[in-house]
């Protein structure tokens, strides 16, 4: 996450769906930000939904009040607008900046997972997503990455885990399918949970003992949203998935 991406189309629909995920405060939620600095480039300028209210309001009418304020009448792009304003609940908001520095990163992850003790639900937003193998951990832009060991060890912890995930270049369907699969290795892991968006798209990695809730909660997602934010279940395999 850049605060120049705030308050932009994707995030109406991020924090929308934070807001319907915690069920209006009961869910206890941690946002790590793995905020990086500001690069002045052209990404986060998809604020031209807040002109149309007729059209973009009424999915989440409180929401987009508070963002139209502060983006488009006062002109203010930072994640504190969202951390200060109680609009998501029981939710807590870890906001420093990660480096690519691996001795940085590891002190980052010490300092958040303390910060997260007691949450029921972790919301992880890098700049790209999930780590790739070209970028290994540590290095060069590795900042803009959540890695495999970051997950599990939230997981692990005894959180659920939701994370975003920008659509690389290949087929969206299958790329999510395979992605979703990545975490049968997580103990006790059922199912994952995607909502995808038209540019990008949320992973839910559910603890068994908070499906029942966050399965309800997602049922109010394609309620409010419809088709613009698509809900999938994929039950984990143990066997090979081909894609």
């Amino acid at each position: 996450m850049k605060n120049q991406y705030f308050g932009d189309i994707n995030d109406y629909k991020k924090y929308s769906l934070l807001r319907l995920l915690g069920g209006n405060g009961q869910i206890n939620t941690v946002v790590c930000w793995v905020l990086t600095e500001d690069d002045n480039g052209t990404d986060g300028r998809r604020t031209r939904y807040l002109e149309q209210p007729e059209t973009w309001r009424k999915y989440d009418p409180v929401l987009y009040e508070h963002l139209r304020e502060h983006v488009l009448d006062k002109g203010v792009r930072h994640v504190n607008i969202i951390e200060q304003a109680n609009v998501i609940r029981n939710c807590r908001f870890y906001d420093e900046v990660i480096q690519d520095n691996m001795h940085l990163r590891d002190q980052y992850f010490d300092k958040f997972f303390k910060f997260a003790e007691g949450a029921d639900l972790v919301f992880f937003d890098p700049d790209n997503g999930l780590g790739v193998k070209s970028v290994p951990r540590g290095k060069k832009k590795s900042s803009k990455y959540i890695y495999w060991c970051e997950v599990e060890a939230s997981y692990e912890s005894g959180h659920s885990v939701l994370l975003y995930q920008h659509f690389p270049r290949k087929s969206r369907e299958p790329f999510i399918r395979s992605l979703a699969q990545q975490f049968k290795a997580l103990k006790g892991i059922r199912n994952v949970i995607s909502y995808c968006t038209f540019h990008v798209a949320f992973l839910l990695i559910p603890q068994p003992h908070h499906e029942d809730m966050l399965f309800e909660n997602t049922a109010q997602v394609s309620q409010n949203w419809g088709d613009l934010i698509r809900v999938r279940k994929h039950p984990i395999s143990r066997t090979p998935i081909l894609v």
